[in-house]
């Protein structure tokens, strides 16, 4: 088996749900350790005999690590979306999903939206557990046992056809939260809200733009919201016809421009900014220089790589950028790229108390000439520490944990979930944010594997889950 098909065996679907405390933790957990890790993504792409045609049509599962007095018990729960009840009560998928037809053809999928899958992020907000997917509002669940509390409209300020996307970004001075949704209602729009610390849900103005786009990201400064938006652009008529997916019917359009957008928290009009065609997918960060905005993300060279990656995730490699670009958006308007580091990588994370300042490390899955790591990126050297991963295993998101809440930047912890396929076993990698060569800390391994997620969010908080599983 090739080190690529090993790697493949981790979309195999994870069907149980477990709740246990962790045992043969190999290492030792530091002692200033102690929190929740939460991670969401697929736990399956088929439902009976139905085989789920790209990869955010699975039913989304989150997964929770909590971490104290070193021990970590583990717990996961499928999100009890419509998608989900369906499978489970039919044994088959029913609802269309973003590439996945729904049964009977044209006239089965005609006008239909895709379903909410609530599998791409999560955040905890004002004691709020929220699943969160691209194109519809969040799933709530308790932080504690993740049961499913049901869709969450913030008291009805969020309609029934608006989207809270997959990627807020809380600005470490306030406290609020902030996200966008994409409008289909609307063409050529934008929706930015805000969250208060207490919960409550506003709106910001509406913003224009010159094309109706599909957006994924967005970074947060001390006064604006930053967007780079990617000319990926729905063909509406085929996908509201039922003859296209809604992810066939995606097109990347470089004629159109890459708009930069900055959105005032405070409300105000949005400033565009129009460049020659790019794509960029997650944003790492996003601060303000004088009267210029600086905003890093991984740039990709290929749609179409991308597209096939989501649609043929079973097959084909993993969709990696081709590297880190910080733009600057001048007080004048012009734009000027710089690249930062020039290697294939992916699912980018930096300190999130550093949200809206300038930022010295970012971290990433990467890869060279001799395999697949977690890399540390060092702005201000130009280094790059590496912990690399055994041929075919997998690997999610690094999330940055600070030693203390006031520590300096860099002085912590990355969490890793990394996937052996030998021992078809996931665990979780505690990795010193200073010494990434020097290996894991900590390795916490689980019973069975989680398949490839998405993204994931830590907090001081300690779930604490009723009941005591056998160990």
């Amino acid at each position: 088996m090739t080190a690529l098909d090993a790697w493949h065996r981790s979309y195999a679907p994870l069907e149980d749900e477990h709740d246990y405390r962790v045992t043969g933790i190999e290492g030792t957990l530091p002692d200033g350790l102690t929190g929740t890790l939460y991670r969401n993504g697929p736990g399956r792409w088929q439902v009976g005999e139905s085989m789920l045609d790209h990869i955010f049509d699975g039913d989304g599962m989150l997964s929770m690590f909590a971490i104290a007095g070193g021990e970590v018990r583990y717990r996961n729960r499928y999100v009890r979306t419509r998608h989900y009840r369906y499978g489970q009560r039919h044994g088959r998928t029913g609802p269309r999903g973003l590439g996945t037809q729904r049964r009977g053809g044209v006239l089965g999928n005609m006008l239909r939206p895709p379903a909410n899958v609530a599998n791409t992020g999560v955040v905890l907000h004002a004691g709020q557990l929220l699943a969160l997917w691209e194109g519809g509002r969040p799933y709530r669940l308790d932080p504690d046992s993740l049961e499913t509390l049901g869709e969450h409209t913030f008291g009805g300020r969020l309609r029934m056809t608006a989207a809270f996307s997959a990627h807020p970004s809380r600005c470490p001075d306030t406290g609020e939260l902030f996200n966008f949704g994409m409008d289909f209602t609307r063409a050529r729009s934008l929706r930015c809200y805000r969250v208060d610390t207490a919960g409550a849900l506003s709106r910001l103005p509406r913003v224009a733009l010159p094309y109706t786009p599909w957006n994924h990201d967005f970074a947060l400064t001390r006064r604006h919201l930053v967007f780079v938006i990617n000319p990926v652009i729905p063909k509406l008529a085929p996908i509201l016809l039922g003859t296209a997916s809604i992810a066939d019917g995606l097109t990347y359009e470089p004629h159109r421009p890459t708009c930069f957008v900055l959105v005032p928290r405070d409300g105000g009009p949005a400033r565009v900014i129009e460049h020659e065609a790019l794509l960029g997918f997650h944003i790492v960060n996003a601060f303000e220089d004088g009267g210029d905005t600086v905003v890093e993300f991984v740039r990709f060279a290929d749609w179409n790589q991308v597209a096939t990656a989501f649609r043929e995730f079973r097959t084909s490699d993993f969709p990696w950028g081709c590297g880190l670009m910080r733009y600057r958006i001048t007080a004048s308007g012009r734009i000027e790229g710089e690249e930062r580091c020039a290697l294939p990588m992916e699912l980018p994370h930096a300190d999130v108390r550093r949200a809206g300042r300038p930022h010295r490390f970012t971290y990433f899955a990467g890869r060279d000439g001799d395999g697949i790591g977690i890399y540390a990126f060092d702005h201000e050297t130009g280094e790059r520490d590496l912990h690399r991963l055994p041929d075919g295993h997998g690997f999610g998101e690094p999330v940055f944990v600070p030693r203390a809440p006031d520590a300096a930047e860099g002085d912590g912890w990355l969490l890793v979930l990394a996937y052996d396929p030998d021992e078809h076993r996931s665990r979780l990698l505690v990795l010193d944010a200073r010494d990434l060569a020097a290996g894991p800390l900590a390795a916490v391994p689980l019973r069975h594997h989680v398949p490839m997620g998405f993204h994931g969010t830590f907090t001081a908080r300690v779930a604490s889950p009723p009941g005591d599983a056998p160990a």
